[in-house]
C-alpha cells in the first residue's frame, strides 16, 4: 500500500535529480579520498540475526544490475517513490524480529533491500543479479503460463544472430517456473522439436527440464530456408490440445517467435487457430541489425495481443525479454488482485558463502505492486513486487514435533509436490573440501524420497497426500510418521510441581517469546518457569508439552542415583560397566544439543542412536557403529584378543550366558572374532582400525557368503558423480556418501548442465562458459541386512589349498551377530574385499523411453488458485517499439564515427 500510494501521488519529473545509496558504491572513495557519486557513508555493523553479515538496520539501499543505467530518469523517479518503503521495513522488523530480508523489486530493474548491505560484484566487476529474473518476482508478477518457443534456424540466422537467439531462448527459460509449461520448436522449411522426446506436448518448466533445454539449445545449427506457417500451426495445435485435455497451466498461453524476419503470408494461420478470441498471445523478437522485416514481425504481435521487440545485440536481450512479463501482468493489474505467492525452496547465496547454514534454505513470500493512477488503468502498469525471505526452519517450528513421536517427522511440500524441507533432503554435496549446492535440490519430488514397500502402504499414503495438496495452499506442512507398530500409541501425563533443580532443556519451542517485545528477553527455560509459576500469565505456552517435559524429568530423576550407585558399589566389576555407564551419562548430556538445532535437515531432532533403539522391541539392545568423530564407544584397547573375552562382554551386557555357553563354538586358537551389526558393520574387533568398517572390507570371502543370506540393492537418486565429459575412460569416479544416507535418501536425477553467461562490459561481450566438475546422477549400492530368522549358521569356503570355516551366531535380544572365522586360511587372492562404494547407473538406449516418460510426465499437482489471463479493458494497442537500440550500441556507433572523423582529419 505504501509503495502504491507513493506512486499515486508522485508526478513524474524527467529532470529529477536525486541521490540515493547505491549498494555497490557505498563507503567507496575516489583517489582524493572523497565519497564517489551515489555512494556516501553508510554505517554497517555485523548483526547476529543476519548471520553476522555487516548490515544497516536503520536504512535500506539500492542494487542496480550492470545492464541498467543507474541515473536513468525512470530509475530515479521510481527509486524516489520507493523511499516510502524504508520506514515500513523498519517498522515491520521492530514488530516482528523473526523477519529477515525485506525488499522491493522494481519493474525498471532496481532492487531495494532492507537491511542495507554492501553489494559485491563478480570477478569481472559485473553485477549480474537482476531482481526481475528471480522466481519470487516472476511468480508474483504473472499468472501461470504455457509457452511455445519458436526459433528460426534458417541459414540467414548464422553467426552473431544465432548467438543472440540462443541467449534469448535461455533468458525466456529463466523466466519460467514450476507452475509453467513449455516446449521448444526449431523451424526452417520443416519443423523439428529440439527434444524429440517432448514431441506434441507441453512439459513442466521445472529446473530439470529448463536446464535440459539449455543444453540442447547450444547444439542448434543453421541451414535451409525459413517457413513460418507450419511451425505456427504446430504450436497452436499443441496449445489447443493442452487446453482441451485440461493439461498444462490452464491459464495464459503464448508463442515466442524468435526470427530475423517473417516473409510469408501467415495471416491465414491466425484466422484458423487464434482469431477472433485471441486466446494465445504471440510475442515476437526480431534478431539482428536489419529492420527490413520489422513491420511484419510487429504486425504478428500487435494482432495477437502480444508485444514486439527488436534485439540487435546481446546487451538488448535482458530488457526486451522482460517486456512480455509486463504484458501478461496487465489483467492482474487492472483487476488489482494482490495474489500472495510462496516460492520453492532456494539457497540464499550470500548466506551460503558465509557458511550461515542454519538459514540456508529459504522460501520467499511476495505480492505485486500496481499503479493506481486512473490514466494508466487500461495499460495495467506493474510497478514491481514486494517480498520477504523466510528461513524454512522458521516454518518448521510450527510443527508440534513432540506430538509426532520418535519416528514421526514433519516435511514441507509446495503445490507441485516438490519438497521444501524434509529430513532426507540433501541439498549440498562435497566437491573437494568445499560444500556446494546441488543443481536439482529444489526439484525433488516426494515420491522419490519416501521408501516404497511391497504392501504399497507408503505409495497409498503418498497418493493421499497428493489428494490433500489439491485443496491446500501454496505450500503445505505434512506430518509423516513411520509405520512401526506398537510405538507411540500411549501418552502418559502426570501431575508434577515446579521446583528449583537442574534438568536438561531441549531446543524445542515451549513458549512464544517473539509476539510481545517484553517477552523477548526470556530464554525458553526462563519463559517456561515464569509461566508455570504464574509470573507471566500472558505468555503463550504449550501446557501439554510442559506437563510432559516435567513429568519425564521427575520419573527419570532416580536414574542418575542408580548409575552413581553402580559406580560406587561395583568396585570389583570390570572396566566395561564403568565405561558404558559413563557413556550413558555422556550421551544424556549431549542429547539434543544446540548443534542438532542448527541442523536444518534433522528436523525431528532425535539423534540416530535414539531412533534406532526405539524401533526395536522393548528390552532389546541395539548397537551400531560410527566413526571416531561420533559420540559412541570406540573399540577399547583393553579388550582381550580372543573370542571368549569378547563373548564375556556380550554376556555381561546382554545377560545371555546360558545361551552362549551352550553354543558349539570352535576352539579359540587361530581365530578371528567380530561382533557385527545387522547391516554388516563391525562393532567390536581385536583390531581398533577394523571397528566401524564394513565387514566385507576386512573379510571378503565370508562377507560374500553372508550376502547370499541378506543381499539388498540400495539406490541413491541424490548422488553426484564426476563429470566424464573430458575423460576417455568410461569409468566415472563417484562422490562417496555414507551407507546410512543410502538407506534413507532417494531422489530424482538431473541431466548434466552447461551454464553460459553473457555480460556487456566496456563495449565488449564477455561470455563465460562453466562446466561443473560434478553432475547429478543415480547410483546403486550393495547393501546387507542380516535375516533375523537365522539364529546360527556355519559353512566352509574353499580357498586354494585350504578350507576356511566360519560360524555366524545371532546374539539374543540385540541386533548383533557374532562372526568367528579361521585366521590361518587366507582367501584374499580368491575373494577381494567387498566395498560399499556407489556405482553410477548407466541408462542404456532401450531405457530411453523410460527416462523420457519421467521427464515429460505430468504428476498430480494443484494449480494456483487464481488465473489472470484476460481483461476486456486491457489496452493491447501498445504492442512494441519501432526498434530497440541499446545505449551500448549508441556509444559504439559514436566511437566509430569519432574514429572516422579523426582518420579523415589526419
Amino acid at each position: 500500500e505504501s509503495a502504491e500510494d507513493a506512486d499515486l501521488y508522485h508526478e513524474y519529473n524527467a529532470s529529477l535529480e536525486f541521490d540515493y545509496y547505491n549498494s555497490m558504491l557505498i563507503n567507496t572513495v575516489d583517489e582524493d579520498g572523497n565519497n564517489v557519486e551515489l555512494g556516501g557513508e553508510f554505517p554497517l555493523e555485523e548483526n547476529e540475526h543476519f548471520n553476522n553479515l555487516p548490515v544497516n538496520t536503520q536504512q535500506s539501499n539500492i542494487q542496480i544490475p550492470t545492464n541498467v543505467y543507474n541515473k536513468d530518469p525512470n530509475i530515479l523517479n521510481a527509486i524516489y517513490n520507493s523511499e516510502a518503503l524504508n520506514d515500513v521495513f523498519i517498522s515491520n522488523f521492530q514488530r516482528d524480529p523473526t523477519l529477515t530480508w525485506q525488499y522491493f523489486g522494481s519493474s525498471f530493474g532496481f532492487f531495494r533491500i532492507y537491511p542495507g548491505i554492501k553489494w559485491t560484484p563478480d570477478t569481472n566487476g559485473v553485477v549480474a543479479f537482476d531482481c526481475r529474473n528471480r522466481n519470487w518476482y516472476i511468480q508474483a508478477a504473472t499468472s501461470p503460463k504455457d509457452i511455445i518457443i519458436m526459433v528460426d534456424v534458417s541459414g540467414s540466422m548464422k553467426g552473431l544472430k544465432m548467438t543472440i537467439a540462443k541467449h534469448t531462448i535461455n533468458t525466456i527459460l529463466d523466466t519460467l517456473g514450476e507452475n509453467d509449461f513449455v516446449n521448444l520448436i526449431a523451424y526452417t522449411d520443416y519443423v523439428r522439436y529440439v527434444e524429440p522426446c517432448f514431441k506434441g506436448t507441453l512439459v513442466q518448466a521445472d529446473l530439470d527440464n529448463r536446464e535440459h533445454f539449455k543444453v540442447l539449445v547450444e547444439d542448434l545449427n543453421v541451414k535451409g530456408e525459413a517457413k513460418i506457417k507450419n511451425a505456427l500451426k504446430e504450436s497452436f495445435k499443441i496449445l489447443n490440445e493442452a487446453r482441451v485435455k485440461g493439461q498444462g497451466s490452464m491459464c495464459n498461453q503464448a508463442i515466442m517467435l524468435i526470427t530475423d524476419g517473417a516473409m510469408e503470408d501467415f495471416e491465414s494461420v491466425f484466422e484458423e487457430f487464434n482469431w477472433p478470441d485471441r486466446r494465445v498471445r504471440v510475442f515476437t523478437y526480431l534478431i539482428g541489425r536489419e529492420m527490413t522485416f520489422a513491420q511484419n514481425t510487429k504486425w504478428i504481435a500487435c494482432n495477437n495481443k502480444g508485444y514486439y521487440t527488436h534485439i540487435s545485440t546481446l546487451a538488448d536481450v535482458q530488457e526486451n525479454v522482460m517486456e512480455y512479463l509486463h504484458v501478461l501482468s496487465r489483467p492482474m493489474v487492472i483487476n488489482h488482485d494482490h495474489d500472495i505467492i510462496w516460492t520453492e525452496a532456494y539457497m540464499d547465496t550470500v548466506l551460503f558463502y558465509t557458511k550461515a547454514q542454519s538459514l540456508l534454505l529459504m522460501t520467499s513470500v511476495a505480492m505485486p505492486v500496481f499503479s493506481k493512477k486512473k490514466e494508466t488503468l487500461s495499460h495495467g502498469i506493474l510497478l514491481g513486487v514486494v517480498g520477504t525471505d523466510i528461513p524454512l526452519m522458521e516454518v518448521m517450528k510450527l510443527a508440534p514435533r513432540y506430538m509426532l513421536g520418535t519416528h514421526g517427522y514433519a516435511f514441507l511440500l509446495n503445490n507441485n509436490g516438490y519438497i521444501l524441507a524434509h529430513p532426507d533432503l540433501r541439498p549440498l554435496y562435497k566437491d573437494g573440501k568445499k560444500l556446494k549446492p546441488k543443481p536439482n535440490y529444489n526439484s525433488v519430488d516426494l515420491s522419490e524420497v519416501e521408501w516404497e514397500d511391497t504392501d504399497e502402504m507408503v505409495n497409498t499414503a503418498i497418493k493421499l497426500l497428493i489428494a490433500v495438496i489439491a485443496v491446500g495452499c501454496d505450500f503445505t506442512v505434512f506430518f509423516g510418521k513411520s509405520l512401526v507398530s506398537g510405538h507411540g500409541s500411549l501418552m502418559i501425563i502426570g501431575s508434577v510441581s515446579v521446583e528449583e533443580g537442574t534438568i536438561f532443556w531441549c531446543s524445542w519451542t515451549y513458549c512464544e517469546t517473539d509476539i510481545d517485545p517484553a517477552h523477548r528477553k526470556y530464554s525458553q527455560l526462563q519463559a517456561a518457569i515464569s509461566y508455570l509459576l504464574g509470573k507471566e500469565p500472558d505468555l503463550e505456552c504449550d501446557e501439554l508439552l510442559l506437563q510432559q517435559m516435567l513429568f519425564d524429568a521427575v520419573v527419570t530423576a532416580p536414574l542418575e542415583a542408580y548409575w552413581n550407585t553402580l559406580l560406587l558399589n561395583d568396585r570389583s566389576g570390570t572396566f566395561k560397566m564403568n565405561y558404558f555407564v559413563s557413556l550413558v551419562k555422556k550421551l544424556s548430556r549431549k542429547f539434543l544439543t544446540p548443534s542438532d538445532k542448527a541442523n536444518l535437515f534433522t528436523i525431528d531432532h532425535f539423534p540416530l542412536w535414539y531412533r534406532l533403539a526405539v524401533e526395536n522391541t522393548p528390552g532389546k539392545f541395539y548397537y551400531y557403529s560410527v566413526n571416531d568423530k561420533g559420540d559412541h564407544p570406540p573399540s577399547s584397547k583393553h579388550l582381550v584378543a580372543d573370542c571368549h573375552e569378547e563373548i564375556k562382554l556380550v554376556i555381561f551386557i546382554l545377560k545371555t550366558t546360558k545361551y552362549l555357553q551352550s553354543s558349539a563354538l570352535p576352539p579359540k586358537q587361530d581365530l578371528n572374532c567380530f561382533l557385527v551389526d545387522n547391516n554388516g558393520f563391525i562393532v567390536l574387533s581385536k583390531e581398533r582400525n577394523e571397528v566401524s568398517r564394513f565387514f566385507g572390507e576386512v573379510d571378503g570371502s565370508v562377507m560374500a557368503a553372508l550376502i547370499k543370506m541378506g543381499i539388498i540393492s540400495l539406490f541413491d537418486y541424490q548422488a553426484m558423480c564426476k563429470n566424464s565429459h573430458h575423460h576417455a575412460s568410461s569409468a566415472r569416479p563417484l562422490l562417496s556418501v555414507s551407507l546410512s544416507s543410502a538407506f534413507q535418501h532417494r531422489n530424482i536425477c538431473l541431466l548434466v548442465t552447461t551454464l553460459h553467461s553473457y555480460y556487456f562490459v566496456d563495449g565488449k561481450i564477455i561470455m563465460s562458459k562453466k562446466v561443473e566438475a560434478m553432475q547429478p546422477c543415480d547410483t546403486a549400492y550393495p547393501g546387507f541386512m542380516y535375516d533375523p530368522s537365522i539364529r546360527e549358521a556355519n559353512s566352509l569356503i574353499k580357498c586354494g589349498r585350504c578350507q576356511k570355516m566360519f560360524v555366524v551366531q545371532q546374539i539374543p535380544n540385540s541386533n548383533l551377530v557374532l562372526v568367528v572365522t579361521q585366521a590361518d586360511c587366507d582367501c584374499s587372492r580368491q575373494f577381494g574385499p567387498i566395498l560399499l562404494e556407489p556405482k553410477e547407473i548407466k541408462y542404456i538406449l532401450h531405457l530411453f523411453n523410460q527416462t523420457c516418460n519421467r521427464m515429460k510426465s505430468q504428476k498430480a499437482r494443484r494449480r494456483p488458485e487464481s488465473c489472470h489471463a484476460y481483461h476486456p479493458k486491457e489496452n493491447a494497442k501498445e504492442c512494441g517499439k519501432a526498434s530497440s537500440i541499446s545505449l551500448s550500441f549508441v556509444l559504439l556507433s559514436a566511437n566509430l564515427l569519432l574514429s572516422m572523423v579523426l582518420l579523415c582529419w589526419m
